[in-house]
């Protein structure tokens, strides 16, 4: 148990620096954060049948998040109850059965022990009943599946709380048909987590760190992304979750549909018409493949940022890692998908302009966080501005405000000290 005063390190508009650079501080957030509240595990496209399964994290600790045959979704902890070995390492796929491979005992999609071999040496003292794998509570809204440790938690839907708007509206993505993940690359950065959980409610950035994105785009679709000069706002939603409003015109995909098709979409809008698709349909897709004009933060990890899913996973002190999930239309058109595709690798991609610009300003904030362990670092951008700035009646700013940060972090200390 930590010795520190957890109360101290964060006030209204900023946080002391140890918070990125003290490993026991770490230590304590993997046990009264990552173990006690909900945490995103995976998408339900991501096991779409029974027998289908995926391996992910909570926290520090392996879980695979499975479908059974009678469509309940479980996350089970990934180690066998013997001598905890891992029952499974592949990313997804399908399987009615997971076995050890170090000593054969073989669990059921539930969970449960099916068999245990050479059982009669154990006499009369094995209960399988008793050894199944370790089962975590489990909920889903809208597609996006949660875990936690803490079985009397709050139901997910009231975790949630006004952040399910924006997911609801994040999800017609689908274009009228479902949502599902494309694919997905990991890759780490040599920084605390909470520099990434930071990173998604942060506009201020935008125009500064990827100018090279804004100068690869067409004039029409640069506008578009001049984030700071379009009205958006940053939203308080309670429990550490935030909004981050951009592209206002882009909230609802729905509306608005008898706007001009952008340039950049013109020959997407085409190649749909040709297959069939009626005008209102491929309006309604080719609003939907540019993506949402907002970020939305879900405490403590993941984010669902315009157009993909963004998920944090902490690994240690000073190492992170960030895996980046593209997202298209299930059952839609293959065209809309490979374009949703493209746009996902001109910016998120490994190889594109946003990703590894934003990697490096992580990295040199976790580097210049070593220098002067007593400073603070400010999250005051925007905390005088009048309230209801633009979304009336809510804890909003301008969308360069700290607003979400600050949100992030009085969720961090309500959990840090409990």
């Amino acid at each position: 148990m930590s010795s520190t005063d957890f109360a101290t390190l964060v006030r209204d508009d900023r946080v002391l620096t140890p918070m990125y650079t003290d490993e026991a501080i770490f230590e304590e957030e993997m046990d009264r954060i990552f173990k006690n509240t909900w945490v995103w595990v995976a998408h339900a496209s991501d096991v779409p049948t029974g027998n289908t399964f995926k391996t992910s994290w909570v926290g520090r600790e392996p879980v695979i998040v499975t479908r059974d045959k009678q469509g309940k979704i479980h996350t089970l902890l990934n180690r066998c109850r013997h001598r905890a070995a891992s029952v499974c390492e592949k990313r997804k796929g399908k399987a009615s059965v997971f076995v050890c491979p170090y000593h054969g005992w073989s669990y059921d999609v539930d969970g449960k022990l099916r068999k245990v071999p050479h059982i009669s040496g154990y006499g009369e003292g094995l209960d399988t009943d008793d050894y199944g794998l370790v089962s975590l509570r489990t909920e889903e809204y809208n597609g996006m599946i949660f875990a936690t440790f803490k079985d009397d938690i709050q139901p997910l839907v009231e975790f949630l709380g006004p952040a399910k708007k924006w997911i609801d509206l994040f999800m017609k993505q689908g274009g009228g048909y479902g949502v599902k993940t494309l694919g997905e690359h990991r890759f780490r950065f040599p920084g605390n987590w909470k520099i990434q959980l930071e990173n998604t409610t942060d506009a201020y950035h935008f125009p500064i760190v990827h100018k090279t994105f804004l100068d690869s785009l067409d004039p029409e679709a640069e506008n578009v992304f001049q984030v700071l000069a379009h009205g958006g706002w940053v939203e308080d939603l309670g429990n550490g979750h935030s909004v981050m409003v951009m592209i206002p015109d882009l909230i609802d995909l729905e509306d608005n549909l008898d706007a001009p098709i952008p340039q950049r979409f013109e020959e997407l809008a085409k190649e749909l018409a040709a297959e069939g698709l009626p005008d209102d349909q491929v309006r309604r897709v080719v609003r939907a493949v540019g993506g949402s004009g907002f970020n939305l933060n879900l405490f403590p990890n993941v984010a669902c940022s315009m157009a993909f899913f963004r998920v944090l996973r902490p690994i240690e002190v000073d190492e992170t890692e960030i895996m980046h999930v593209a997202i298209g239309m299930d059952g839609g058109p293959d065209a809309a998908n490979r374009m949703r595709l493209r746009l996902h690798e001109h910016f998120q991609g490994p190889m594109g302009f946003g990703t590894p610009d934003d990697a490096e300003g992580w990295e040199r904030v976790q580097r210049g966080a070593r220098a002067g362990q007593d400073l603070w670092v400010m999250v005051n951008r925007g905390v005088d501005a009048p309230e209801g700035v633009a979304a009336p009646g809510h804890n909003a700013g301008d969308v360069s405000a700290e607003t979400g940060m600050r949100a992030a972090y009085q969720m961090w200390k309500r959990m840090m000290t409990a």
